[in-house]
């Protein structure tokens, strides 16, 4: 069996970790985690700490890694406005290829993340199904400039690309800004600590919209399958689930997991409803003997206040993949209760 090895940049993320677990089940790959925190090595894996936006800092964490096959490429720069996002997230990218372009001879893939702001999801309604051809929108976006990079940069080399496009990725990482999972799982607790009922804080028309989510591990095994597939190579594919559903009927079942009555949807805020919660969610850490995990990390309200005020429908058509040869699918119920299980079993939640 050939042996491969694999770059995954943004190990630290809700992806990047759980591609790097995957990576790890398959035992056929060799595998570098680049993050700025950088991470413990095992067997089988190796971090690497830098700041991707360093471009000779980035030259030099990547010189000696000649031995790289394929580079997943899952990193991610926040910024307040969407035009501030392209600079830092094209410069991020553009230092990892041209790094590794310049020591690794043997590189056959570049597979990069993206999601719906390639469709115009973040800006209002859109036409949905989303599909992988639809024409594109009025700029700024990084994703798109990020692929365009990518098509450019590859005509004439011996590598491909891929481009995959979940929609909200569910799984299991602390300190990651778009944490949806963990978003929902310290709210209901939150909610049951102070014995109120379960409210669906978004926008009234979100919570009977359609919506899909993209589970973590399924969003890995489609990323390795894209890298490594021929009838997949230099193409985009929307990946997901495989069902929708609207959150007037999935708060219900959140809730019963979490045994708490639902009361009706009522609008708010979370960035702000939630500011002053840090000190109750100290307060549940000892008492419930949980991990120490600082309230930064396990809130990310803004993305919360973001999903939940999508009052359209967030959908694409994820049929390309299955005809190119992916037939994974995830029971999106089934999904949140088993993130919810593990949250509870590793002790970040009571």
């Amino acid at each position: 069996m050939e042996q491969k090895t694999a770059l995954v940049v943004g190990a630290r993320g809700v992806i990047g970790g759980n591609l790097i677990e995957h990576l790890e089940a398959l035992g056929e790959w060799d595998i570098i985690g680049l993050s700025r925190r950088g991470g413990a090595d095992q067997e089988r894996v190796r971090h690497i700490a830098v700041d991707l936006l360093d471009r000779e800092a980035t030259g030099v964490a990547l010189r000696g890694l000649s031995h790289v096959t394929h580079v997943f490429y899952a990193a991610y720069q926040d910024r307040p406005r969407w035009a501030e996002l392209v600079a830092p997230n094209m410069a991020m990218l553009t230092n990892v290829v041209d790094a590794i372009e310049a020591v690794a001879p043997a590189l056959e893939h570049i597979s990069l993340m993206q999601g719906y702001k390639v469709y115009g999801a973040h800006l209002g309604p859109f036409a949905t199904p989303a599909k992988e051809s639809d024409p594109p929108h009025m700029p700024p976006e990084f994703n798109v400039d990020q692929q365009q990079f990518l098509e450019r940069r590859q005509v004439g080399s011996t590598w491909t690309w891929s481009a995959l496009r979940p929609s909200v990725v569910a799984g299991i990482g602390l300190g990651n800004p778009m944490n949806l999972a963990m978003v929902i799982a310290v709210y209901a607790s939150m909610s049951k600590e102070l014995g109120i009922p379960l409210r669906f804080p978004g926008r009234p028309g979100a919570y009977t919209s359609l919506i899909e989510m993209t589970d973590a591990d399924l969003l890995a095994k489609a990323t390795v399958w894209a890298a490594t597939t021929a009838a997949a190579r230099n193409e985009a594919f929307n990946i997901t689930n495989g069902d929708l559903f609207r959150w007037s009927t999935m708060w219900p079942e959140i809730a019963a997991f979490f045994e708490l009555e639902v009361a009706p949807p009522l609008e708010m805020d979370l960035t702000e409803v939630m500011a002053d919660k840090e000190e109750l969610w100290n307060s549940m850490v000892e008492r419930h003997g949980l991990v120490a995990t600082p309230y930064s990390d396990v809130s990310s309200w803004a993305f919360g206040d973001f999903v939940f005020a999508w009052d359209y429908d967030v959908i694409a058509d994820a049929s390309k993949s299955r005809r190119a040869g992916f037939h994974e699918y995830v029971d999106t119920r089934a999904m949140f209760l088993r993130i919810f299980g593990d949250l509870r079993e590793q002790r970040l939640i009571p």
